[in-house]
């Protein structure tokens, strides 16, 4: 990734959080989280990828509702960005914080039994 995409990617989150949060009026967007987006090499597409809290028919409505907002979405970048071009955006489901938070329970978890559980070592005292 250049460090041109790069910045790109991190506008593009910047202002697509803003347009989604304030202009976007969808009753199916539910609390989510725009954790990075992806630019093509040419800038001519990009894949924002989206986490969502919530249950996963409200993942699956919330990525319904900004895909079919997307030409809006495009619209709305236009007097934002100072590119010659806007980018095609894509939605994906992105999973890592839930991921996440499923190893720290199950972090917690392990450390709470094993708190729990009497110490199975025994000692040995050797005579001299």
């Amino acid at each position: 990734m250049t460090r041109r995409t790069r910045q790109v990617g991190d506008l593009l989150r910047e202002e697509l959080t803003d347009i989604i949060r304030t202009d976007v009026k969808d009753p199916r967007v539910g609390f989510f989280t725009i954790t990075r987006v992806d630019i093509g090499p040419d800038l001519r597409s990009a894949t924002a990828m989206v986490s969502v809290l919530g249950t996963d028919e409200e993942r699956t409505e919330t990525l319904a509702a900004l895909r079919s907002a997307s030409g809006y979405i495009r619209r709305q970048l236009k007097p934002r960005l100072r590119m010659r071009q806007i980018p095609e955006i894509a939605f994906a489901d992105d999973r890592s914080m839930a991921h996440a938070q499923d190893i720290a329970s199950a972090l917690k978890e392990l450390e709470r039994e094993r708190v729990q559980q009497p110490s199975t070592v025994e000692t040995v005292e050797v005579a001299e």
